[in-house]
């Protein structure tokens, strides 16, 4: 035993016994070689087994994801037809009895005379050619508004030296209702196609501008001080940091100049317009057509309905941040 000891130790790290002419390999394992073996094996196994598993749970969490998704927009476009169905049930049965109790219905036409002159109008293109010029001056003039009450919110909120010089001229102009404006801008623009679209981006600037500088002023310093510490750059702080940070006031701004913008759009068309859903409305009015008077007044609230759920969808696709984040249930 001794003498094996000793055969043992004198081999080289190698494996080969000196003054050998033939090496031979060191085949002696230890004791822990087998079970290390017997391990990696046992998990390789489980890893192969566990694998199809892992993504049949990640296959059955979309699945699952989706169906919640589903069941959420189904409840959403029930509860949403119970809403308008109601309203639409209301109103058939104040004209169906002509109910006059101080609001008097009885001449407001019926749910079936509206409907019957959504079928009249759209045997002809004036209807829709007066809803496509009114969404392209909607679209121009919130368009500007967006860009430039964004862009001054911003340098605004964020310098205070560009808010000293400019906030007391912006608050001048800021209380003058953008249907007064209608006059002056038919004296300063060359045609009435463009001093709508301009009284239409006064309504939605205001909005957008205010609703930008306080987003800007609502950022926490602490988010400030961190970009600079890791070397941030104004331009770069701007819009990294003041930008992405301010969004959600962003868009609570964009959603209430699209109101406005709407608002301010129909009256000018009312006013000074020769097209247009505002004026097609104005018109039926005056030839005393009251189905046509609610069918302009449901395709401005239908049109708004779709612009404002425009804004929405892109507040989400802008934010990803907000819809995986969830402060609080709704009940």
């Amino acid at each position: 035993m001794h003498a094996a000891s000793l055969l043992d130790v004198s081999r080289d790290p190698a494996g080969y016994v000196p003054d050998n002419p033939t090496p031979r390999a060191h085949t002696a394992e230890t004791p822990d070689a087998p079970a290390a073996k017997s391990t990696v094996t046992v998990l390789n196994i489980v890893k192969r087994q566990a694998t199809p598993a892992s993504h049949a749970g990640a296959g059955n969490t979309s699945v699952a994801r989706l169906g919640t998704w589903m069941r959420e927009q189904m409840t959403g476009w029930i509860m949403a037809v119970i809403s308008i169905g109601g309203v639409l049930l209301a109103w058939h049965l104040a004209t169906h009895y002509r109910l006059d109790f101080y609001v008097r219905f009885g001449n407001i036409p019926s749910p079936i005379e509206v409907f019957d002159k959504v079928i009249e109008v759209n045997q002809s293109a004036a209807f829709v050619t007066n809803i496509g010029i009114s969404v392209r001056r909607i679209l121009y003039g919130f368009a500007i508004a967006a860009v430039l009450g964004i862009g001054l919110g911003l340098l605004i909120g964020r310098y205070r030296w560009f808010r000293q010089i400019s906030m007391p001229a912006l608050e001048v102009f800021r209380p003058i209702p953008a249907i007064a404006w209608v006059p002056m801008s038919i004296m300063l623009w060359p045609s009435n196609e463009v001093s709508i679209v301009f009284i239409t981006f006064l309504g939605a600037f205001f909005p957008i501008l205010l609703n930008s500088i306080h987003g800007v002023e609502a950022i926490d310093p602490v988010l400030l001080r961190a970009a600079r510490s890791l070397g941030a750059r104004e331009p770069t702080l701007l819009f990294e940091v003041v930008l992405p940070a301010a969004l959600p006031h962003i868009f609570t701004g964009l959603a209430v100049g699209m109101g406005v913008a709407w608002v301010s759009l129909i009256a000018a068309e009312m006013i000074s317009g020769q097209f247009g859903i505002g004026y097609f409305t104005w018109e039926a009015y005056s030839l005393i057509s009251y189905p046509e008077i609610a069918l302009g007044m449901i395709t401005i609230g239908v049109l708004g309905l779709l612009c404002s759920s425009a804004i929405r969808l892109a507040s989400r696709i802008a934010m990803p941040w907000q819809s995986s984040a969830s402060p609080g249930e709704r009940s």
